[in-house]
């Protein structure tokens, strides 16, 4: 599920990326991976091998034209999937996902290095890899021409685009080609596009549909990016493409067939979330009072989500703040049958697990193994069992540092883009209230897209109303950006 994407443009030295340096050494943020972990990955990279308790080969599927799709500058290619005309209707989705498992021995120093980092950190200019580079941007990766190791996933869906059957075997697959979401948008709006790539399109808007019918909801979240030019900064939105939000439904489409094979197997790690608390969508519509966004009472949250327009500013800046309602999910084990009270996911409006990003997610190398195995029906490796009831706390501490990183990141660059205005004042709308000092809260503003720290002097805050205010900080570090009424 989507948080906040942040890129900024200019040079090393500038403030803004010391301050984000500043903010990797305040966080603890690891700078290298340690010596006996980075040879395991080396040897690992030039000898990949199956787990010792996996006595399956894999099959070769390296005949199957692949391909991937991803930022243009990615390397660490989780996924390549083949989309294909079922004979008799309906559709057949191929889905490789990286095979991390051959290249990272159970409780060995590189896998004691995952458990510690658990997720891949992105920062607006750099990002800090949960796998040496060495195996999540080459060996492992899913490049263009090279045989890997992959989980390989086949979903067939009907005409309307509803599964009907799941398999996942081990495999050698071999990609064609490395796609960009802005090439595969021109491929299919000139109608150019070859089938496997053409039905992109076709697959996407079926699950799009059937993801509205179930009530489950997918962000369109834009990429917020920081400018420098001639030493000011400015915010734009870059907002996804169709056929970004295409792509990711493929992937929800194999999380939740996971969680399906993982909950009929009897032992599996979902990703819940349980639904959202009153509180906080009542705040998300003082957020699109703010912005000015007309969000009627009978109109639901599912509803106005659909009739966004990312490429409007406003709308723009009120996704941004609907991944607040995200926080709330974790992962939930279970294992000999014994299935959790919730199961479900409630942005997805179904079960669904996270498998598909293995080389940037821990937990997502469990799932797999579990998914592995329930197909096979063979039990559960036991070095998967050995971790699995550490797991969701695991990825919870990963998760919080990710959300540190996340807030540290927001601060900043709001800081950089307001740094030269302290004293201006500004339009905007009191979003949130502390409840035992209602003289703090914070203040959406209605341009710039910003939220942040408001402190009043002694007279309550007016909580959902529209208000003036005058920019009291700016500063590129802990201090950030506070706001006082104008």
């Amino acid at each position: 599920m989507p948080r906040r994407h942040i890129r900024v443009t200019g040079a090393p030295e500038a403030p803004l990326r010391a301050a984000l340096t500043a903010l990797r050494t305040e966080l603890g943020v690891p700078e290298s991976f340690s010596p006996a972990a980075q040879a395991e990955a080396e040897a690992a990279a030039k000898a990949p091998a199956l787990p010792a308790t996996d006595a399956t080969e894999p099959t070769d599927a390296t005949d199957i034209p692949f391909l991937t799709i991803d930022p243009p500058t990615s390397t660490d290619l989780d996924q390549a999937m083949h989309l294909a005309r079922r004979p008799g209707g309906g559709y057949r989705v191929r889905y490789a996902i990286a095979d991390v498992a051959a290249f990272v021995v159970p409780n060995g120093p590189l896998d004691a290095e995952t458990h510690r980092r658990v997720t891949t950190l992105y920062f607006p200019d750099e990002k800090t890899p949960l796998h040496p580079p060495v195996l999540s941007e080459d060996a492992a990766s899913l490049l263009p021409g090279r045989t890997r190791p992959a989980a390989l996933w086949t979903i067939d869906l009907d005409a309307d685009g509803r599964t009907v059957a799941v398999d996942v075997h081990r495999a050698l697959v071999r990609s064609r080609a490395k796609l960009d979401y802005a090439g595969v948008q021109r491929q299919l709006d000139a109608g150019t596009a070859e089938e496997p790539l053409a039905l992109l399109r076709e697959i996407g808007e079926a699950r799009e549909r059937l993801e509205a019918e179930r009530g489950g909801i997918s962000l369109n979240v834009p990429e917020q990016e920081i400018v420098k030019r001639s030493g000011t900064y400015s915010l734009t939105y870059r907002a996804p493409l169709p056929a970004e939000t295409w792509n990711a439904q493929i992937s929800l489409l194999t999380g939740m067939a996971a969680a399906d094979l993982m909950l009929t197997h009897g032992t599996g790690v979902l990703r819940t979330l349980p639904a959202a608390p009153d509180g906080a969508v009542g705040r998300l519509r003082r957020t699109a009072q703010a912005l000015r966004i007309d969000w009627p009472h009978h109109v639901s949250y599912a509803a106005l989500i659909r009739s966004l327009n990312p490429h409007d500013p406003h709308h723009a800046a009120f996704l941004q703040e609907c991944t607040t309602l995200l926080r709330g999910a974790g992962y939930t084990v279970f294992r000999d049958g014994n299935l959790p009270p919730i199961t479900t996911h409630s942005a997805v409006a179904a079960p669904y697990a996270h498998c598909t990003a293995p080389l940037r997610r821990l937990a997502d190398r469990y799932a797999s193994e579990i998914c592995l195995a329930a197909a096979a029906e063979q039990p559960t490796p036991d070095w998967v069992l050995a971790a699995l009831d550490a797991l969701p706390k695991e990825m919870a501490e990963g998760g919080r540092r990710a959300g540190a990183v996340e807030r540290g990141c927001v601060d900043i660059v709001e800081a950089a883009l307001l740094k030269d205005r302290v004293g201006e004042e500004f339009e905007g709308c009191v979003v949130d209230v502390e409840e035992r000092e209602p003289t703090v809260g914070k203040v959406q503003l209605e341009s710039p897209a910003v939220v942040a720290r408001i402190e009043a002097d002694g007279t309550p805050l007016p909580l959902g109303e529209r208000l003036r205010v005058r920019l009291t900080r700016a500063e590129l570090g802990p201090a950030g950006v506070r706001f006082a009424p104008a």
